[in-house]
């Protein structure tokens, strides 16, 4: 038998890679196809790439959650036959798992519904999406501590998932404190986020409760959005003692504790070191103010690094109540107001004053300074004040008056620092000599 010659095995391997490059081209624009109808994320879309490729357990898998999700198509038994035939090519998918448990509970196969969250679970034991889920299930089975435990393991995960799992659980469970020892791990990120959902769910004193437990753990935390949230809420709801101990363990957490700050003064940053505008017991800036800007300004102060600088450009007859500071009081006190004041060419017969007023009593009146002008040096403004019966909480307003004549424009600058209230110390009386 004769030996195929050398020119014809040379021709074979030409032929050969030629069938492999076809192939290979065939196989990429096949999968090529698949990607791209199932990229289309429509019915017709997925189906055909389960046809081009139904050995991709993906296309599978998509095709489900097509037919569980889709709100205008919704078909769960289909679905649960797309994500089977998943799950027989690729058995140890956590998330298919978990969609084949949401569509058989869908159907009221809570039973077939639990097994695949526990093989979800298997499958991906430290996954907190599927803790998460697996524990919603077992809320909605009226099964809390099993619950409790598997949320908690998501947010011990994912701590952003506190506010959530906080009020989930108590729509199961409304005992505040058990709920925040089974649910909320020792976290700071869990907490805050819990807090700012309470409050923004009207549950004031839940988020106030986990602020407890927030401030056990003496974080270093930024004054932020959660602790102005919760500060303002709780002064709506009249809480001001708690609201001032809030605050005081929210700027001690920001490391603000020490601010430097006249003697005996209860107005948090009067010399306005901190740089912080916001609400709880911070300065408020005024909103919509036209024709007046605010800025702190580092090379003209009374004291310390900066002090606060109002610039009017002269076309308006404003007025303005603002930049504003809420003050915790206590009732039937006197106290002492002050403040440091310097102006450069301000224009008008109505000049730049302080307003004081007593907050939570409509029928008080409020309290003017005199009013700075013109161009002075730094002056000292002083007046009296006192609290009334009920007074827990008071406000200081700077202020400009509107001019009587409409077209008096104010124009110039003015700094503030330093501003005060200090509580009134009653000196006691001599005693009397002993009589001999």
């Amino acid at each position: 038998m004769s030996q195929p010659s050398s020119s014809s095995r040379r021709a074979v391997v030409p032929a050969v890679a030629l069938v492999c490059v076809l192939l290979l081209s065939y196989f990429s624009i096949r999968n090529a196809l698949a990607a791209h109808y199932a990229g289309l994320q429509t019915l017709q879309g997925y189906e055909r790439a389960t046809r081009l490729e139904p050995k991709n357990f993906e296309n599978w898998y998509l095709l489900g959650r097509y037919w569980q999700y889709n709100l205008e198509d919704t078909d769960t038994a289909r679905a649960v036959q797309a994500y089977l035939v998943a799950l027989s090519l690729n058995p140890r998918s956590a998330d298919i798992w978990a969609d084949l448990g949401a569509a058989y509970e869908a159907e009221g196969n809570t039973t077939a519904a639990r097994d695949a969250f526990l093989h979800a679970k298997k499958a991906y034991p430290l996954s907190a999406e599927i803790s998460w889920r697996y524990g919603n299930f077992l809320l909605r089975e009226g099964e809390t501590n099993n619950a409790f435990l598997e949320m908690r393991h998501a947010v011990e995960t994912e701590p952003k998932r506190g506010a959530e799992a906080l009020s989930r659980a108590l729509s199961a469970e409304p005992n505040t404190n058990l709920v925040l020892d089974r649910v909320l791990p020792p976290l700071s990120d869990a907490y805050v986020s819990a807090i700012a959902e309470q409050i923004s769910e009207g549950h004031t004193m839940n988020a106030f409760q986990v602020w407890n437990r927030l401030a056990a753990l003496r974080p270093k935390l930024r004054l932020g959005n959660y602790s102005f949230s919760l500060v303002s809420a709780l002064l709506r709801e009249r809480q001001v003692a708690e609201a001032q101990r809030v605050w005081e363990q929210a700027v001690d957490f920001a490391g603000l504790g020490n601010l430097p700050e006249p003697a005996g003064s209860v107005l948090w940053d009067g010399g306005f070191e901190a740089g912080i505008f916001g609400s709880g017991f911070a300065w408020a800036l005024p909103a919509g103010a036209q024709g007046a800007q605010f800025s702190l300004d580092t090379r003209e102060k009374h004291s310390g690094k900066q002090s606060l600088r109002l610039l009017f450009n002269g076309r308006y007859n404003l007025h303005l109540l603002g930049p504003c500071v809420e003050v915790p009081v206590e009732p039937s006190t006197d106290y002492d107001f002050s403040a440091w004041v310097r102006t450069q060419s301000i224009t008008t017969e109505q000049g730049i004053r302080f307003q004081l007023r007593p907050l939570g009593t409509p029928d008080a009146s409020p309290v003017d300074t005199s009013d700075f002008r013109g161009t002075q040096p730094w002056s000292r403004v002083e007046i009296p004040w006192s609290s009334g019966k009920n007074v827990q909480q008071m406000q200081v307003c700077l202020e400009r008056l509107p001019s009587r004549e409409v077209d008096d424009k104010i124009q110039g600058m003015t700094w503030v620092d330093d501003v005060a209230l200090v509580p009134v110390t009653q000196t006691p009386a001599a005693s009397e000599p002993p009589k001999p």
